[in-house]
């Protein structure tokens, strides 16, 4: 089969013949339809985002296709379904701590490691082997949807975070970071799950506009000034009550004095998911001051990814309408296109657009 492989960071994806995956007991292989390439994937296969994804390597985060082949312990799947990859790779002999890979992306820990060596090769190929578990079924779809479906790769990750804040119905939600390409997927996922108003905090004025347009009154754009103090009145009078939950979500360069700003705009017993990367590269870690916490019986906690089920469900969303997949306007490449993939998407990174590799027609 033909992949793009990473021979090196820092070095071209070189597109040449590789063997096909080979499929053993509790797997099952994909033809790949359409595979997403992410804003910040030059940044990776660069290595300037330090992710653990030893070369050679056929990078890529998730993808959409159809099944090939099955292992025994498949009851469900079928040869020719519908699936969306999940990268997201869990341990299976700890219920309780998996380790976690993304795979074709990266790893953490000790244990990450040991199972990225198995679960090594992403998405970036005609065909990808992936764990049962993780070839979810989303129904049929045509083969030129493939492209949009890969928006769940997006959606997903603030999904999961709101899920883990437990966003109810007629609530209202702060998205910190909410006109990055990460940030505004958090926005329609937060109104699919019914939030009353979703306050959207930012300096890009024409992304603020452009959500407004997009959704309507329930968005309450918030222009940053970089002042902590008076951004953080500015989010809470644009609310129209109490702010119920804070998702943040700011990339690596953002301050965290930003994403302070917003944390402590939610209201007392109120919750906070943390899921963007405030320190990750170097500068100021983010710091809250324990009276507040204590006092105002907040809850704040971490969130990386999403549950097992949340492709199911958010695929329910997509199905009932209620999470609009055409807001995202697709470019597709060629395989053999990869690296100007890559480009394209560090370029046109931004909200509700998508850069994918559509690999053809599977089968």
């Amino acid at each position: 089969m033909k992949a793009a492989v990473l021979k090196a960071f820092g070095s071209p994806l070189v597109v040449e013949e590789v063997p096909d995956p080979v499929i053993g007991t509790g797997e099952v292989i994909v033809d790949v339809a359409a595979a997403p390439v992410l804003p910040y994937t030059g940044e990776v296969l660069s290595g300037a985002r330090r992710y653990l994804l030893p070369a050679p390597v056929i990078p890529g985060c998730g993808a959409v296709g159809r099944v090939r082949a099955i292992g025994p312990d498949a009851t469900k799947l079928a040869v020719g379904d519908w699936v969306f990859c999940d990268p997201t790779v869990r341990s299976r002999d700890d219920a309780a701590m998996p380790d976690i890979v993304l795979q074709g992306w990266s790893a953490r820990g000790e244990g990450g490691q040991r199972l990225q060596a198995y679960h090594r090769d992403g998405a970036f190929a005609e065909r990808v082997r992936v764990p049962t578990e993780n070839a979810i079924r989303i129904g049929p779809i045509a083969e030129a949807q493939a492209g949009h479906w890969c928006a769940l790769n997006t959606l997903l990750v603030p999904y999961g975070g709101l899920l883990a804040a437990n966003l109810r119905a007629g609530e209202t939600l702060l998205v910190s970071g909410a006109t990055g390409h990460f940030g505004s997927a958090a926005v329609a996922a937060g109104l699919a799950m019914g939030a009353a108003c979703v306050v959207a905090p930012g300096r890009n004025e024409r992304v603020l506009a452009d959500l407004v347009r997009r959704f309507g009154a329930r968005i309450r754009p918030v222009t940053l000034t970089g002042d902590e103090a008076a951004d953080r009145a500015r989010m809470m009078e644009a609310a129209p009550g109490p702010i119920d939950c804070v998702l943040d979500i700011l990339p690596p360069s953002a301050a965290a004095t930003v994403a302070r700003a917003a944390v402590m705009s939610v209201r007392p017993y109120g919750r906070v998911v943390l899921m963007g990367g405030v320190g990750m590269l170097g500068g100021d870690d983010l710091a809250l001051p324990y009276p507040w916490i204590m006092r105002n019986d907040v809850t704040v906690r971490g969130k990386w990814m999403y549950p097992p089920d949340a492709v199911g469900r958010m695929a329910g969303l997509v199905r009932a309408g209620l999470l609009r997949l055409e807001e995202y306007a697709v470019t597709a490449f060629a395989l053999e296109e990869a690296n100007a993939a890559v480009a394209h998407a560090a370029a046109q990174g931004g909200p509700f657009r998508q850069t994918v590799l559509k690999v053809g027609e599977p089968g």
